[in-house]
């Protein structure tokens, strides 16, 4: 009996002690706060998010357009902010449907002329993003800006139209509408900056770039800038 009460004596302290684990609440509490810290990060994630960034990275809310006849025709602002210039909306469908597109999406869609590059948009998109960054490092703005002045810039505001028949045709200078001048402005800016990189060592983005830069300044070093001059210049001598 007395060994049996030894032996019970014996094993029940050495049970207790390994029965009385000191940190295992401490860990618990650690893992309860772990996921809590997951979640607020998350949120603070997703509450990021909410306004519009093209590429992630230019906000369109700062933007403006100086010129007040342009307003409803340069679509950069509100519902028009895309996270991409890929919207594939179906723009051509009905008439004046396309100024509702994006700006810095036309824009992309002018690149894609001559039949080799017809239907390439994701290359067409790639190189404006590359634009945009070019853009940003030479002048330190929002690159969404300086294509909106560039546009506000190159846009003709006269041109000259053929009136008469019969043998008899003179030229008339007219006004041109606020969503012509646009569409016009658009497609010298492209065409300036094709014809600057054919056969060049510069790529169609650091010629883009070059070129929007130029017509927002208002440079006759831009081949848009010098074309507007010219249009208005012959539109001038027909009145």
């Amino acid at each position: 009996l007395s060994r049996q009460s030894a032996v019970n004596f014996l094993i029940i302290p050495t049970m207790s002690d390994v029965e009385e684990p000191i940190e295992e609440p401490v860990e618990e509490q650690d893992l309860d706060l772990e996921p809590e810290a997951d979640e607020e990060e998350e949120f603070v994630a997703a509450s990021g998010a909410t306004e519009v960034k093209l590429f992630g990275k230019w906000a369109f809310d700062d933007i403006e357009i100086r010129d007040i006849s342009l307003v409803d025709y340069i679509a950069v602002k509100g519902d028009h902010a895309t996270y991409l210039p890929h919207t594939a909306g179906r723009y051509q469908k009905k008439r004046f449907r396309k100024a509702s597109c994006p700006i810095v999406e036309r824009l992309a869609c002018c690149l894609m002329r001559k039949g080799r590059n017809s239907g390439k948009k994701l290359m067409a998109v790639r190189i404006v993003q590359h634009t945009l960054e070019i853009i940003h490092l030479l002048t330190d703005q929002n690159p969404v800006q300086v294509v909106v002045d560039a546009i506000i810039n190159s846009g003709p505001r006269e041109d000259s139209t053929r009136v008469g028949g019969a043998g008899v045709v003179r030229r008339q200078a007219v006004d041109m509408s606020p969503f012509r001048r646009v569409n016009y402005a658009l497609y010298l800016l492209a065409t300036g900056a094709r014809e600057a990189s054919f056969r060049n060592l510069k790529t169609m983005a650091e010629c883009l770039a070059e070129e929007l830069v130029n017509a927002a300044r208002g440079s006759s070093n831009s081949y848009a800038i010098k074309k507007k001059d010219e249009i208005e210049r012959v539109s001038k001598s027909n009145r």
